[in-house]
Protein backbone atom coordinates (compact mmCIF):
# COMPACT_ATOMS: atom_id res chain seq x y z
CA UNK A 1 0.00 0.00 0.00
CA UNK A 2 1.79 3.22 -1.47
CA UNK A 3 0.90 6.93 -0.54
CA UNK A 4 -1.28 6.59 -3.85
CA UNK A 5 -3.27 4.05 -2.77
CA UNK A 6 -3.88 5.31 0.78
CA UNK A 7 -4.89 8.54 -0.82
CA UNK A 8 -7.38 6.57 -3.13
CA UNK A 9 -8.36 4.84 -0.03
CA UNK A 10 -9.25 8.29 1.68
CA UNK A 11 -11.25 9.18 -1.36
CA UNK A 12 -13.14 6.18 -1.02
CA UNK A 13 -13.69 7.03 2.69
CA UNK A 14 -15.65 10.15 1.20
CA UNK A 15 -17.30 8.04 -1.62
CA UNK A 16 -18.99 5.71 1.60
CA UNK A 17 -19.67 8.99 3.74
CA UNK A 18 -20.97 10.77 0.74
CA UNK A 19 -24.15 8.01 0.40
CA UNK A 20 -24.52 7.25 4.17
CA UNK A 21 -24.80 10.59 5.91
CA UNK A 22 -28.21 11.88 4.78
CA UNK A 23 -29.53 9.01 7.47
CA UNK A 24 -28.35 11.18 10.24
CA UNK A 25 -29.25 14.86 8.94
CA UNK A 26 -33.53 13.71 7.41
CA UNK A 27 -34.59 15.06 10.85
CA UNK A 28 -32.67 18.70 10.20
CA UNK A 29 -33.20 18.80 6.88
CA UNK A 30 -37.35 18.19 7.75
CA UNK A 31 -36.74 20.86 9.97
CA UNK A 32 -34.58 23.32 8.11
CA UNK A 33 -35.52 22.60 4.40
CA UNK A 34 -39.14 20.54 5.03
CA UNK A 35 -37.69 17.60 3.05
CA UNK A 36 -40.30 14.06 3.95
CA UNK A 37 -38.25 10.25 3.75
CA UNK A 38 -39.27 10.26 0.27
CA UNK A 39 -37.48 13.34 -1.20
CA UNK A 40 -34.46 12.25 0.48
CA UNK A 41 -34.82 8.64 -1.14
CA UNK A 42 -35.00 10.56 -4.66
CA UNK A 43 -32.23 12.45 -3.41
CA UNK A 44 -29.86 9.69 -2.37
CA UNK A 45 -31.02 7.63 -5.65
CA UNK A 46 -29.93 10.10 -7.82
CA UNK A 47 -26.71 9.70 -6.05
CA UNK A 48 -26.79 6.26 -6.49
CA UNK A 49 -27.75 6.62 -10.72
CA UNK A 50 -25.61 9.22 -11.27
CA UNK A 51 -22.72 7.05 -9.58
CA UNK A 52 -23.69 4.11 -11.48
CA UNK A 53 -24.07 6.50 -14.98
CA UNK A 54 -20.56 7.30 -14.75
CA UNK A 55 -19.13 4.01 -14.35
CA UNK A 56 -19.17 2.98 -18.67
CA UNK A 57 -16.81 6.83 -19.06
CA UNK A 58 -14.82 5.85 -16.07
CA UNK A 59 -14.08 2.17 -17.18
CA UNK A 60 -12.73 4.13 -20.78
CA UNK A 61 -11.02 6.86 -19.23
CA UNK A 62 -9.51 4.01 -16.89
CA UNK A 63 -7.90 1.83 -19.54
CA UNK A 64 -7.32 4.98 -21.81
CA UNK A 65 -5.82 8.01 -19.10
CA UNK A 66 -5.23 5.75 -16.52
CA UNK A 67 -6.46 6.26 -12.92
CA UNK A 68 -4.50 8.94 -11.70
CA UNK A 69 -6.49 12.03 -13.58
CA UNK A 70 -9.54 10.26 -13.92
CA UNK A 71 -10.23 9.95 -10.07
CA UNK A 72 -8.81 13.32 -9.53
CA UNK A 73 -10.83 15.80 -11.48
CA UNK A 74 -14.09 14.16 -11.39
CA UNK A 75 -13.60 14.30 -7.10
CA UNK A 76 -12.65 17.82 -7.64
CA UNK A 77 -15.18 19.45 -9.39
CA UNK A 78 -18.30 16.47 -8.53
CA UNK A 79 -17.37 16.07 -4.93
CA UNK A 80 -15.99 19.70 -4.09
CA UNK A 81 -18.46 20.97 -5.93
CA UNK A 82 -21.57 19.24 -4.94
CA UNK A 83 -20.74 19.78 -1.75
CA UNK A 84 -20.92 23.69 -2.05
CA UNK A 85 -24.41 23.07 -4.30
CA UNK A 86 -25.70 21.47 -0.72
CA UNK A 87 -24.57 23.88 1.60
CA UNK A 88 -26.06 26.63 -0.28
CA UNK A 89 -29.87 24.56 -0.76
CA UNK A 90 -32.91 26.12 0.36
CA UNK A 91 -35.20 23.54 -0.98
CA UNK A 92 -35.72 19.80 -2.01
CA UNK A 93 -34.24 20.18 -5.64
CA UNK A 94 -31.23 21.64 -4.46
CA UNK A 95 -30.68 18.48 -2.51
CA UNK A 96 -30.97 16.76 -5.45
CA UNK A 97 -28.55 18.39 -7.18
CA UNK A 98 -26.04 18.66 -4.96
CA UNK A 99 -26.07 14.55 -4.60
CA UNK A 100 -26.04 13.58 -8.41
CA UNK A 101 -22.67 15.78 -8.56
CA UNK A 102 -21.61 14.50 -5.67
CA UNK A 103 -22.22 10.71 -7.21
CA UNK A 104 -20.57 11.83 -10.22
CA UNK A 105 -17.47 13.07 -7.76
CA UNK A 106 -17.06 9.43 -6.22
CA UNK A 107 -17.92 7.87 -9.27
CA UNK A 108 -14.07 6.41 -10.32
CA UNK A 109 -12.11 6.16 -6.61
CA UNK A 110 -13.11 3.07 -6.01
CA UNK A 111 -12.56 1.42 -9.23
CA UNK A 112 -9.27 3.61 -9.62
CA UNK A 113 -7.77 1.52 -7.01
CA UNK A 114 -9.22 -1.83 -8.03
CA UNK A 115 -7.75 -1.04 -11.94
CA UNK A 116 -4.34 -0.66 -10.01
CA UNK A 117 -4.65 -4.11 -7.88
CA UNK A 118 -6.14 -5.80 -11.17
CA UNK A 119 -3.48 -4.36 -13.09
CA UNK A 120 -0.10 -4.43 -10.96
CA UNK A 121 -1.32 -7.50 -8.15
CA UNK A 122 -1.14 -11.28 -8.39
CA UNK A 123 -5.42 -12.24 -9.15
CA UNK A 124 -5.15 -14.45 -6.27
CA UNK A 125 -4.55 -11.38 -3.99
CA UNK A 126 -7.61 -9.18 -5.80
CA UNK A 127 -10.02 -9.81 -3.16
CA UNK A 128 -7.87 -9.26 0.01
CA UNK A 129 -6.76 -6.38 -1.32
CA UNK A 130 -10.22 -4.85 -2.85
CA UNK A 131 -11.32 -6.18 0.70
CA UNK A 132 -9.17 -4.10 2.45
CA UNK A 133 -9.98 -1.15 0.31
CA UNK A 134 -13.46 -0.82 1.72
CA UNK A 135 -13.14 -1.78 4.95
CA UNK A 136 -11.15 0.62 4.78
CA UNK A 137 -13.49 3.15 3.17
CA UNK A 138 -15.94 2.56 4.78
CA UNK A 139 -14.87 4.46 8.17
CA UNK A 140 -17.11 6.74 6.10
CA UNK A 141 -20.14 5.08 7.37
CA UNK A 142 -18.53 5.61 11.04
CA UNK A 143 -17.77 9.74 10.64
CA UNK A 144 -21.46 9.77 8.38
CA UNK A 145 -23.01 8.02 11.87
CA UNK A 146 -22.56 9.69 15.14
CA UNK A 147 -19.79 12.39 14.48
CA UNK A 148 -21.69 13.97 11.33
CA UNK A 149 -25.10 14.13 13.96
CA UNK A 150 -22.90 15.77 15.99
CA UNK A 151 -21.28 18.07 13.91
CA UNK A 152 -24.93 18.73 12.43
CA UNK A 153 -26.05 19.50 16.28
CA UNK A 154 -23.06 21.87 16.69
CA UNK A 155 -21.60 24.04 13.97
CA UNK A 156 -24.50 23.46 11.84
CA UNK A 157 -25.07 21.07 8.63
CA UNK A 158 -24.44 23.93 6.02
CA UNK A 159 -20.99 24.39 8.05
CA UNK A 160 -20.20 20.72 8.20
CA UNK A 161 -20.61 20.70 4.32
CA UNK A 162 -18.56 23.74 3.56
CA UNK A 163 -15.67 21.85 5.59
CA UNK A 164 -16.48 18.40 3.38
CA UNK A 165 -15.67 20.70 0.25
CA UNK A 166 -12.20 21.83 1.47
CA UNK A 167 -12.02 18.34 1.94
CA UNK A 168 -12.82 17.07 -1.42
CA UNK A 169 -10.08 19.41 -3.00
CA UNK A 170 -7.55 18.47 -0.50
CA UNK A 171 -8.06 15.01 -1.45
CA UNK A 172 -8.66 15.36 -5.78
CA UNK A 173 -5.23 17.63 -5.22
CA UNK A 174 -3.24 14.97 -3.23
CA UNK A 175 -4.59 12.14 -5.85
CA UNK A 176 -3.37 13.99 -8.38
CA UNK A 177 0.31 14.28 -7.55
CA UNK A 178 0.83 10.77 -5.93
CA UNK A 179 -0.99 8.16 -7.42
CA UNK A 180 0.81 5.91 -10.29
CA UNK A 181 -0.92 4.87 -13.42
CA UNK A 182 -0.26 1.15 -14.18
CA UNK A 183 2.33 1.06 -16.72
CA UNK A 184 0.47 0.32 -20.16
CA UNK A 185 1.69 -3.46 -21.80
CA UNK A 186 2.81 -2.85 -25.36
CA UNK A 187 0.96 -4.54 -28.30
CA UNK A 188 -2.21 -4.91 -25.74
CA UNK A 189 -5.24 -4.99 -27.50
CA UNK A 190 -8.30 -2.80 -26.83
CA UNK A 191 -11.52 -4.26 -25.46
CA UNK A 192 -15.31 -2.72 -25.95
CA UNK A 193 -18.41 -3.27 -24.35
CA UNK A 194 -19.58 -5.71 -26.63
CA UNK A 195 -16.90 -7.97 -25.70
CA UNK A 196 -17.08 -7.74 -22.18
CA UNK A 197 -21.40 -9.22 -22.85
CA UNK A 198 -19.85 -11.95 -24.80
CA UNK A 199 -18.51 -13.38 -21.23
CA UNK A 200 -21.35 -15.81 -20.44
CA UNK A 201 -20.18 -16.76 -16.81
CA UNK A 202 -20.65 -12.74 -15.78
CA UNK A 203 -24.62 -13.02 -16.40
CA UNK A 204 -25.08 -14.89 -13.18
CA UNK A 205 -22.57 -12.73 -11.45
CA UNK A 206 -24.87 -9.54 -12.56
CA UNK A 207 -27.86 -9.96 -10.68
CA UNK A 208 -26.51 -10.72 -7.35
CA UNK A 209 -24.36 -8.05 -8.12
CA UNK A 210 -27.48 -5.57 -8.64
CA UNK A 211 -29.31 -6.53 -5.39
CA UNK A 212 -26.40 -7.42 -2.96
CA UNK A 213 -25.70 -4.54 -1.96
CA UNK A 214 -28.87 -2.70 -1.98
CA UNK A 215 -30.04 -3.76 0.62
CA UNK A 216 -27.29 -2.79 3.40
CA UNK A 217 -26.42 0.50 1.19
CA UNK A 218 -30.09 1.15 0.83
CA UNK A 219 -30.55 0.66 4.44
CA UNK A 220 -27.97 2.40 6.08
CA UNK A 221 -27.23 5.43 3.54
CA UNK A 222 -31.01 6.52 4.19
CA UNK A 223 -33.78 3.92 5.90
CA UNK A 224 -32.34 3.30 9.39
CA UNK A 225 -32.92 6.94 9.89
CA UNK A 226 -37.01 8.24 9.41
CA UNK A 227 -37.24 4.19 10.18
CA UNK A 228 -35.72 4.83 13.90
CA UNK A 229 -37.50 8.16 14.35
CA UNK A 230 -41.15 7.37 13.24
CA UNK A 231 -41.70 3.95 14.87
CA UNK A 232 -39.32 4.39 18.51
CA UNK A 233 -39.37 7.85 18.32
CA UNK A 234 -35.67 8.20 18.05
CA UNK A 235 -33.98 11.75 18.30
CA UNK A 236 -30.72 12.54 16.16
CA UNK A 237 -28.27 11.13 18.74
CA UNK A 238 -29.55 8.00 19.05
CA UNK A 239 -30.29 7.83 15.05
CA UNK A 240 -26.18 8.51 15.37
CA UNK A 241 -25.06 5.45 17.40
CA UNK A 242 -27.64 2.85 15.26
CA UNK A 243 -25.85 4.14 12.12
CA UNK A 244 -22.49 3.81 14.05
CA UNK A 245 -23.30 0.44 14.77
CA UNK A 246 -24.31 -0.68 11.78
CA UNK A 247 -21.34 1.03 9.83
CA UNK A 248 -18.90 -1.03 12.24
CA UNK A 249 -20.87 -4.43 11.69
CA UNK A 250 -20.60 -3.52 7.67
CA UNK A 251 -16.64 -3.09 8.37
CA UNK A 252 -16.22 -5.96 9.87
CA UNK A 253 -18.54 -8.25 7.40
CA UNK A 254 -16.14 -6.55 4.71
CA UNK A 255 -12.52 -7.28 6.85
CA UNK A 256 -13.98 -10.75 7.46
CA UNK A 257 -15.35 -11.81 3.59
CA UNK A 258 -11.43 -11.24 2.35
CA UNK A 259 -9.42 -13.96 4.54
CA UNK A 260 -12.24 -16.73 3.78
CA UNK A 261 -11.90 -15.88 0.26
CA UNK A 262 -8.35 -17.16 1.12
CA UNK A 263 -9.51 -19.89 3.46
CA UNK A 264 -12.72 -21.12 1.77
CA UNK A 265 -12.46 -23.62 -1.19
CA UNK A 266 -15.21 -22.29 -2.87
CA UNK A 267 -16.05 -18.54 -3.52
CA UNK A 268 -19.57 -19.47 -4.99
CA UNK A 269 -20.74 -20.93 -1.25
CA UNK A 270 -19.23 -18.76 0.75
CA UNK A 271 -20.85 -15.78 -1.22
CA UNK A 272 -24.20 -17.61 -1.26
CA UNK A 273 -24.19 -18.64 2.54
CA UNK A 274 -23.80 -14.59 3.25
CA UNK A 275 -26.36 -13.75 0.88
CA UNK A 276 -28.70 -16.80 2.52
CA UNK A 277 -28.19 -15.24 6.39
CA UNK A 278 -28.68 -11.44 4.60
CA UNK A 279 -32.13 -12.93 4.10
CA UNK A 280 -32.96 -14.07 7.47
CA UNK A 281 -32.47 -11.50 9.00
CA UNK A 282 -33.98 -9.60 6.94
CA UNK A 283 -37.18 -11.41 7.25
CA UNK A 284 -36.87 -11.60 10.88
CA UNK A 285 -37.01 -7.58 10.79
CA UNK A 286 -39.51 -7.57 8.18
CA UNK A 287 -41.64 -9.73 10.69
CA UNK A 288 -40.81 -7.76 14.26
CA UNK A 289 -40.69 -4.40 12.87
CA UNK A 290 -41.68 -2.64 15.88
CA UNK A 291 -40.39 -5.63 18.96
CA UNK A 292 -37.78 -3.32 20.15
CA UNK A 293 -35.37 -0.83 19.38
CA UNK A 294 -32.19 -3.01 20.36
CA UNK A 295 -33.68 -5.77 18.31
CA UNK A 296 -34.13 -3.40 15.18
CA UNK A 297 -30.84 -2.15 15.34
CA UNK A 298 -28.96 -5.68 15.30
CA UNK A 299 -31.17 -7.11 12.90
CA UNK A 300 -29.84 -4.16 10.57
CA UNK A 301 -26.44 -5.05 12.01
CA UNK A 302 -26.55 -8.65 10.76
CA UNK A 303 -27.96 -7.34 7.55
CA UNK A 304 -24.79 -4.69 7.37
CA UNK A 305 -22.33 -8.18 8.59
CA UNK A 306 -23.49 -10.55 5.99
CA UNK A 307 -24.38 -8.34 3.14
CA UNK A 308 -20.26 -7.02 3.18
CA UNK A 309 -19.85 -9.57 -0.08
CA UNK A 310 -19.33 -6.97 -3.00
CA UNK A 311 -16.01 -7.42 -2.52
CA UNK A 312 -15.77 -11.09 -3.07
CA UNK A 313 -18.65 -10.77 -5.69
CA UNK A 314 -16.40 -8.40 -7.34
CA UNK A 315 -13.26 -10.72 -7.38
CA UNK A 316 -15.44 -13.61 -8.73
CA UNK A 317 -16.18 -11.43 -11.77
CA UNK A 318 -12.70 -10.24 -12.21
CA UNK A 319 -11.58 -13.72 -12.41
CA UNK A 320 -13.12 -14.12 -15.22
CA UNK A 321 -11.86 -10.91 -17.20
CA UNK A 322 -8.67 -10.83 -19.49
CA UNK A 323 -6.30 -8.29 -18.82
CA UNK A 324 -7.33 -5.77 -21.85
CA UNK A 325 -10.76 -5.72 -20.15
CA UNK A 326 -9.76 -4.88 -16.72
CA UNK A 327 -11.30 -0.86 -16.59
CA UNK A 328 -14.14 -1.71 -17.86
CA UNK A 329 -15.23 -4.72 -16.68
CA UNK A 330 -14.94 -4.09 -12.87
CA UNK A 331 -16.56 -0.86 -13.38
CA UNK A 332 -19.34 -2.49 -15.23
CA UNK A 333 -19.67 -4.93 -12.40
CA UNK A 334 -19.84 -1.44 -10.12
CA UNK A 335 -22.20 -0.13 -12.42
CA UNK A 336 -24.65 -3.17 -11.46
CA UNK A 337 -23.99 -2.65 -8.25
CA UNK A 338 -24.26 0.80 -7.55
CA UNK A 339 -27.37 0.97 -9.87
CA UNK A 340 -29.23 -1.49 -8.16
CA UNK A 341 -28.88 0.66 -4.84
CA UNK A 342 -29.71 3.74 -6.82
CA UNK A 343 -32.69 1.67 -8.77
CA UNK A 344 -34.06 0.24 -5.49
CA UNK A 345 -33.75 3.82 -3.34
CA UNK A 346 -36.36 5.12 -6.01
CA UNK A 347 -38.30 2.24 -6.06
CA UNK A 348 -38.14 2.19 -2.09
CA UNK A 349 -39.21 5.81 -2.01
CA UNK A 350 -42.60 4.88 -4.33
CA UNK A 351 -43.51 2.08 -1.93
CA UNK A 352 -43.25 3.95 1.23
CA UNK A 353 -45.27 6.40 -0.42
CA UNK A 354 -47.80 4.02 -1.10
CA UNK A 355 -48.34 2.40 1.98
CA UNK A 356 -48.20 5.37 4.01
CA UNK A 357 -50.12 7.07 5.73
CA UNK A 358 -50.84 3.78 7.68
CA UNK A 359 -52.11 2.90 11.25
CA UNK A 360 -49.54 0.60 11.89
CA UNK A 361 -46.24 3.42 12.07
CA UNK A 362 -43.72 0.60 10.96
CA UNK A 363 -45.93 -1.04 7.86
CA UNK A 364 -44.59 1.72 5.36
CA UNK A 365 -40.82 0.40 6.33
CA UNK A 366 -42.00 -2.88 6.13
CA UNK A 367 -42.73 -3.12 3.02
CA UNK A 368 -39.71 -1.31 1.74
CA UNK A 369 -37.52 -3.98 3.53
CA UNK A 370 -39.60 -6.58 2.12
CA UNK A 371 -38.95 -4.94 -1.39
CA UNK A 372 -35.06 -5.16 -0.89
CA UNK A 373 -35.48 -8.45 0.43
CA UNK A 374 -37.30 -10.14 -2.20
CA UNK A 375 -34.89 -8.81 -5.28
CA UNK A 376 -32.15 -10.02 -3.00
CA UNK A 377 -33.74 -13.93 -3.00
CA UNK A 378 -34.24 -13.71 -6.60
CA UNK A 379 -30.63 -12.60 -7.54
CA UNK A 380 -29.58 -15.45 -4.89
CA UNK A 381 -31.27 -17.74 -6.99
CA UNK A 382 -29.73 -16.51 -10.79
CA UNK A 383 -25.99 -16.78 -8.74
CA UNK A 384 -26.40 -20.14 -7.61
CA UNK A 385 -26.56 -21.34 -11.46
CA UNK A 386 -22.68 -19.09 -11.80
CA UNK A 387 -19.19 -21.64 -11.77
CA UNK A 388 -16.59 -20.84 -9.73
CA UNK A 389 -13.42 -19.91 -10.88
CA UNK A 390 -10.15 -20.06 -9.08
CA UNK A 391 -7.51 -17.74 -9.42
Amino acid sequence: MNSGILLLGLAYVLSQFFRAFLAVLSPVLARDLGTTPDDLAWSSGLWFLAFAAMQIPVGWALDTIGPRRTAAWLLLVGGGGGSVVFALASSALHIDIAMALIGVGCSPVLMASYYIFAREYPPAQFAVLASLMVGLGSLGNLVASYPMGFAAETMGWRNAMWGLAAVSALVAMGTLALVNDPRKVEGESKGSMAELFKLRALWFIFPLMGVSYAISGAVRGLWIGPYLADVFNANTDVIGVATLLMGVAMIVGTLAYGPLDKMLGSRRWMIAAGSLATLIASGVLITQPSQSLALSVGLMCAIGFFGATYPVIMAHGRSFLPSHLIGRGVTMLNLFSIGGVGLMQFLSGRVYSAVSPSEQLAAPYVAVFTLFAGCLAVGLVIYLFSRNNPD
